[in-house]
């Protein structure tokens, strides 16, 4: 196993860009982002489904980086609050640069054992929202002839693993997604990417799966050890700056296994 690399140092890579995070209250991939795109110099609104939440994750950037992100609460599921987030970003920033979308539901449950609901549900939030996230924001973007859009997929979409057919469906409906929408909108001067993380720990994971089943995937890794949530939105903040300009309809795997 080895050891955690040392926290990236700041190398203003998103300097005066403007960037809206979904899902990104909490501990996960979401506010690391946020974080780490703060620190890269952006301008920053974050989105989630809790008020609380989202509030105490505005108030740890803050302290962070001593620059407070702008707020909206959102259902990614309810078209309505979708645009109330989009007008928002507009009315804070002017316009929108960087869309991460990084709304997901996950869970475990056996084919036939599964619900209409369940599989509706975890389709809905993490499939269907980067749909309408995307909807919503690419025409902004299309009027500017510029614009970066993120999205967070999954290895998953890729292999199989028992108990996850809904979860790995929509999160290879999103590598789908992304690969169209990006041939769409490079003729408007707009990129659309994807990340597709293994396993990054933190401690919402944590409550929703066994620690049994967290060691038994961690140990997989190559490096022995699952992946930091910010070693995640390295590879987002990088999709999202002109380090990756040439880059579009791309999936790029964020693990040390077999992709």
């Amino acid at each position: 196993m080895t050891g955690k690399p040392p926290y990236p140092t700041a190398r203003n890579l998103l300097a005066d860009r403007s960037v809206v995070v979904t899902a990104a209250a909490g501990t996960g991939i979401g506010f690391a982002t946020a974080r780490r795109a703060a620190e890269e110099g952006a301008r920053v609104m974050i989105s989630d489904i809790h008020p609380r939440r989202l509030s105490e994750a505005a108030d740890a950037i803050e302290a962070i980086t001593g620059n407070r992100p702008a707020t909206q609460l959102c259902d990614v599921t309810q078209q309505a609050q979708v645009e109330a987030l989009r007008d928002a970003a507009l009315a804070a920033f002017g316009n929108l640069d960087i869309l991460i979308n990084n709304a997901g539901l996950g869970g475990e449950a056996a084919i036939i054992e599964m619900t209409d609901e369940q599989w509706s549900r975890v389709l809905d939030i993490t499939l269907t929202s980067v749909f309408r996230m995307t909807r919503a924001f690419l025409p902004a973007m299309y009027e500017r002839g510029a614009g970066v859009i993120v999205n967070n997929a999954s290895v998953l979409g890729w292999r199989a693993q028992a108990g996850q057919a809904h979860y790995a469906a929509a999160k290879a409906g999103v590598m789908a997604f992304t690969r169209c929408a990006a041939i769409e909108a490079a003729c408007h001067g707009v990129r659309i990417n994807a990340v597709a993380p293994s396993i990054a720990m933190h401690r919402f994971l944590a409550k929703v799966t066994t620690p049994e089943r967290l060691e038994s995937l961690a140990s997989q890794e190559a490096f022995g050890r699952a992946a930091e949530v910010w070693e995640i939105a390295n590879v987002i903040i990088f999709l999202a700056s002109d380090l990756a300009s040439y880059m579009t309809g791309e999936i790029l795997s964020v693990s040390s296994q077999r992709a």
